[in-house]
C-alpha cells in the first residue's frame, strides 16, 4: 500500500502517502488499520476513516478533555465513552482532583492494538491505579450503571456503523441520568462544513435531555474541513459561561502544560460562526 485515501466526504477525499503498514485487520467490530506516514507520523483508521495521527492527536484530546473539567471545577470521577487510543484518559489523568477515570470501550482490540502502536498517546494512563477500563458498550452502561460522574466525555466515530447509537435521544438521556448535579457532557460532533445535519441532530436530541446545550470548536488538521464541533450539554448555564479569570485560576492551580488549550481559547471556542450557528435555529 503506497496510498491510503479516506473518502468520509460526497466528492471529496484526503490522501496520505503510506511508508509502512504495522496493522491491517477486521475485528469483531470494525475494520481497523494503523500505518505509518512522512507527514502525520502514525495513523489509525476505523471503516476506512482517520480516527487518530501522532502528530495532531493533542488538539482533540486538550480540547475534549480540559474544556469540561476546568469549566465545571472540582471534578473527581470522570467517564470517558470510547476513546480507546487513551488519549483522553491520559489528558483526564493530568488533573490531580480526579480520583477515577472509568473509560468504556467496545472494542478491547483497538485499546490493545493502540497500546502496542500508540504508547506515546497513552503514555502510561491505562496503568494509573485511578483507572477504571470496562470493555462494553457504552449506550448499555450508561442506561444501567450506579456509578455519578462529573463529567461525560464520548470520544467516538462519526454515526456510522458501531458510534451510531452514540448520537442517539436516549443515549443522551442515559448520559444525563447518571451525571452529578451540574454535570457536563461532551461529544465528538463531526466537521459542520461537510456535516452540518450532524450538528443539527445532536441539538435537538441533546436538548431533549439537558436544560443548557450547544457546542464549542477546535481545529484538527486531519478532520478536514475547518472547524470540529464538540457538543456541550449541561443542566447549570453558569458552567458553559464561567469568566476567563476563574478559568485562569483553575488552569494555573491544576499546573498543567498544553499545546493548544489555554482559559482565552477555552472561553473563544464558544464562539461559533454563523454557519454553525444557523444550523441551531433549525
Amino acid at each position: 500500500m503506497n496510498r491510503f485515501q479516506e473518502i468520509l466526504h460526497k466528492g471529496y477525499a484526503q490522501t496520505f502517502e503510506v511508508t509502512k503498514v504495522l496493522f491491517h485487520e477486521k475485528t469483531e467490530h470494525q475494520d481497523l488499520i494503523i500505518f505509518e506516514t512522512p507527514t502525520f507520523g502514525r495513523v489509525m483508521a476505523l471503516d476506512n476513516i482517520v480516527q487518530v495521527t501522532t502528530r495532531d492527536e493533542f488538539v482533540y484530546h486538550e480540547m475534549m478533555t480540559h474544556v469540561p473539567i476546568l469549566a465545571k471545577g472540582d471534578v473527581t470521577n470522570v467517564l470517558i465513552i470510547g476513546g480507546g487510543d487513551g488519549g483522553i484518559l491520559r489528558e483526564v489523568l493530568r488533573h490531580k482532583s480526579v480520583e477515577q477515570a472509568t473509560m468504556v470501550e467496545i472494542d478491547a482490540s483497538v485499546v490493545d492494538l493502540c497500546q502496542q502502536h500508540f504508547a506515546d498517546i497513552s503514555d502510561g494512563a491505562f496503568d494509573d491505579p485511578r483507572t477504571n477500563l470496562i470493555i462494553d458498550d457504552g449506550v448499555k452502561f450508561v442506561a444501567e450503571t450506579k456509578q455519578r460522574f462529573d463529567v461525560i466525555i464520548v470520544d467516538s466515530t462519526d454515526p456510522i456503523g458501531p458510534g451510531e447509537v452514540l448520537f442517539t435521544q436516549s443515549f443522551y438521556a442515559g448520559c444525563h441520568r447518571c451525571l452529578t448535579d451540574g454535570g457536563v457532557l461532551v461529544t465528538q460532533n463531526g466537521v459542520p462544513f461537510f456535516q452540518g445535519s450532524e450538528v443539527v441532530d445532536t441539538n435537538r436530541r441533546m436538548g431533549k435531555s439537558f436544560k443548557d446545550n450547544g457546542f464549542y470548536t477546535a481545529v484538527v488538521p486531519t478532520y478536514i474541513g475547518g472547524f470540529m464541533t464538540l457538543g456541550w450539554g449541561c443542566d447549570d448555564t453558569a458552567v458553559r459561561n464561567v469568566s476567563v479569570k476563574v478559568l485562569q485560576d483553575r488552569f494555573q492551580k491544576a499546573n498543567i502544560s498544553t499545546r493548544y488549550y489555554t482559559p482565552e481559547m477555552h472561553k473563544a471556542s464558544f464562539a461559533l460562526p454563523p454557519f454553525i450557528s444557523d444550523l441551531l435555529a433549525d
